[in-house]
């Protein structure tokens, strides 16, 4: 679908315009431009500041369409607060307009962004009242009372998780990225290597997390600063071996700080071919009961399709296998809309799940990554109708709700099947803290280990500044020393020393 945008100029529009266009239309293309073309849907939109009002107009010849939005014009301190005033209401008309060519309603409204959740909690924090911050939702982003319920729904139970959700500035969590897994499946853009063949790389890429480890744990020690939750992932943290599990928790214990203090720590297993008693044994040892077990089907012939190299039955077995060891606390992932899946596949997989019942379901929808091999060959994949995957939504929500879980996180992504969300389920009191805090962005998550993304967020600001390590383990192994110092630096920059700390520094 090629898209002509008119009557505006400012080329700062596009991106936002491609985005929500992105929503109706797969491979799309907008421009703003005033030449003519034979081959595209043109809109013109045109926007006017009168008497201390925005008013935006879209209107379309064939077929005739057309949209109108008026708002409140506020005098903002700065250009860049006036655009996006007016990039609001432009949004609101280009949306109107290709609802009504399409058929389509967007529930989520003109947001195109990962987290809608923070909006919610933002208008807590302020003091707004419910419904208030209902009417503001409605209005402002034109997202739908089903979506706007959820969002409430997820905001109290965060709240209910972590009391001191808006005040935990002060403290960290650590992400652990373990680079490596099975096999790379179809839908994966995570930096993960196969394992096999890999045994040099993985020894040496162990040897500079380590050392990342030792070095944050140290600063993190000598600002007396609180680790909340620490969490494994990658790849897959299990495709190592128990030995080098041992020794990678010791590490975790011995370099940082009161770890037997920190609110939660998780190891993503994942993969159920990488789970075997030793390892389960290794967390055992160091009281690590919370993992996840991701079936993401309970269909052998779409596990094949998607590159995973086991099968329904070791899913199965291994969910035993850890509750036997131990695991207290298990979390399950289902992806909406893998290939040849639909409603009837679904629903095998959610009465496959209600045999085990673990303590979390993460419900995700299939997302086309751009550098996976899932995208690179999308002809190769069949997959649902948005019709269909919104009907496999509801399906997983009835699903939940029926068997006592409640909704706790959410995040969207860009080219997510009928543009839809992910949503984790947990039994109350069984929600994962760091996912909590990993969606909302209210405090400094250090990345540690090959391709983990850190984001720094200042306590005082809320300024968030995104830094990753290397992706691939041979740029990591060479450099891992020079980034960790950079990492140290950023936090240095945003949790400088206190005076009692000079002080204390001086006596000694």
């Amino acid at each position: 679908m090629n898209i002509i945008v008119k009557g505006i100029q400012d080329k700062r529009y596009e991106r936002n315009l491609q985005l929500i266009a992105d929503l109706f239309f797969e491979d799309s293309t907008l421009e703003i431009s005033a030449e003519e073309s034979a081959d595209a849907f043109e809109i013109v939109i045109t926007v006017e500041i009168d008497h201390g009002f925005i008013h935006a107009r879209a209107a379309t010849v064939d077929p005739e369409l057309s949209a109108f939005r008026k708002a409140p014009y506020e005098e903002k301190s700065t250009e860049k607060e006036s655009f996006k005033q007016n990039k609001n209401v432009v949004s609101h008309v280009f949306l109107s307009i290709l609802q009504q060519y399409t058929g389509m309603t967007q529930k989520w409204g003109v947001l195109t962004g990962i987290r809608p959740t923070k909006l919610m909690h933002k208008q807590r924090m302020n003091g707004s009242p419910a419904h208030k911050t209902r009417t503001y939702l409605k209005e402002q982003y034109l997202i739908t009372d089903e979506k706007i319920k959820l969002m409430e729904e997820i905001v109290d139970r965060q709240l209910t998780m972590i009391p001191d959700l808006y005040e935990i500035q002060e403290e960290v969590s650590i992400y652990i990225g373990i680079p490596f897994c099975p096999t790379k499946c179809a839908y994966c853009t995570f930096p993960a290597f196969a394992i096999q063949g890999k045994l040099g790389k993985v020894s040496s890429f162990l040897a500079g997390l380590h050392y990342e480890i030792q070095e944050t744990g140290r600063w993190l020690k000598e600002r007396g600063i609180k680790i909340t939750t620490i969490y494994f992932g990658g790849g897959t943290p299990t495709a190592i071996t128990a030995e080098e599990m041992d020794a990678l928790y010791d590490e975790m214990y011995r370099s940082f700080p009161n770890v037997q203090n920190v609110r939660e720590v998780t190891v993503e297993a994942g993969r159920p071919d990488t789970i075997f008693p030793d390892k389960l044994e290794v967390l055992k040892k160091w009281n690590i009961d919370r993992i996840s077990i991701n079936p993401q089907s309970y269909t052998d012939e779409t596990l094949k399709a998607i590159g995973r190299h086991h099968t329904v039955q070791e899913t199965i077995d291994k969910f035993h296998l850890s509750r036997k060891h131990g695991m207290n606390n298990i979390n399950m992932d289902l992806i909406i809309g893998l290939p040849n899946e639909g409603t009837a596949e679904l629903q095998h997989s959610l009465n496959e799940t209600e045999k085990l019942m673990p303590e979390s379901v993460t419900v995700h929808t299939l997302s086309f990554k751009r550098a996976s091999q899932m995208t690179l060959n999308r002809e190769k994949y069949k997959v649902a109708d948005r019709t269909e995957v919104e009907k496999m939504m509801d399906l997983a929500q009835k699903w939940n709700k029926d068997h006592g879980y409640v909704p706790y996180y959410l995040y969207r992504q860009k080219n997510i099947l009928g543009n839809l969300e992910n949503v984790g389920y947990a039994k109350p009191g069984e929600e994962s803290l760091y996912n909590i805090l990993i969606m909302e962005e209210v405090q400094t998550i250090i990345g540690l280990g090959c391709g983990a993304a850190s984001k720094f967020i200042d306590p005082e600001t809320g300024k968030i500044t995104h830094f990753a390590n290397p992706k691939d383990p041979k740029s990591y192994n060479d450099s891992f020393i020079d980034y960790t110092r950079k990492k140290i630096d950023y936090l240095e920059s945003i949790f400088p020393k206190k005076p009692q700390e000079d002080k204390k520094a001086r006596q000694i």
